[in-house]
């Protein structure tokens, strides 16, 4: 278990301690606690939770850039593929509002164009691409991603692609993207996993190791 949520248990039960009379100021009439009263407090989502803790667990890093590796290929590609061979750095940078959105500019090498941008919404959370030109417009594939379709978990959340990307991929004629699903993994200060994967056996993983930070990348493009 992580020492996070550990402390995190740890504190609980020492406020139920202090909040709770000891047996010797106990009443032996008090009230039986009704149903009601456990049920959750109005407006807390409890089914969305784990996507309050994902980001969290992202925000965590807020500030740090951290370098990964391709760990799976598949099938491999049979042209040059623009991540092989070149250095990948993720670096979680946009956090002015961090239980809210995350921005993490994704390094390919001397490719500074891609940026993740993570936000809360009321179900869930959306991860959109926005992929930049150096001198900082929009390229035509951009902004495109989806939003998690359940709960997903502390740890993992996944992101089946949306109407509106598939129509971009339609129109530059990326077919094959138009069933994506992405998902991203994060075991704070331990690893991080970007993923892309496709009915038919496409999947492309990058995993970020935690608990080594490196030098800060570049500004992305377009977010000076």
């Amino acid at each position: 278990m992580n020492a996070f949520k550990l402390s995190a248990s740890i504190a609980v039960a020492l406020a139920l301690a202090a909040c709770s009379p000891s047996s010797e100021t106990a009443s032996t009439d008090a009230p039986v606690t009704s149903a009601a009263n456990t049920a959750p407090a109005e407006g807390i989502d409890v089914a969305n939770a784990p996507a309050d803790e994902f980001m969290a667990a992202i925000a965590h890093h807020c500030g740090q850039a951290f370098e990964g590796r391709i760990v799976t290929n598949e099938p491999a590609p049979t042209t040059p593929d623009a991540f092989e061979g070149q250095r990948l750095v993720m670096h979680v940078r946009g956090c002015d509002d961090p239980t809210r959105e995350l921005k993490v500019p994704f390094h390919v090498g001397d490719d500074h164009s891609r940026t993740w941008v993570l936000t809360r919404t009321d179900t869930g959370v959306r991860l959109k691409h926005d992929h930049r030109h150096e001198d900082g417009s929009e390229d035509a594939v951009t902004m495109y991603g989806g939003e998690t379709a359940g709960a997903g978990t502390a740890q993992r959340q996944e992101f089946p692609v949306d109407a509106e990307s598939i129509a971009t991929f339609e129109r530059e004629g990326l077919n094959a993207s138009v069933t994506n699903t992405w998902a991203m993994e994060i075991e704070p200060d331990q690893r991080f996993v970007y993923e892309l994967s496709r009915p038919g056996g496409r999947m492309f993983q990058v995993e970020f190791d935690l608990t080594r930070p490196v030098e800060l990348p570049p500004t992305p493009w377009g977010h000076e």
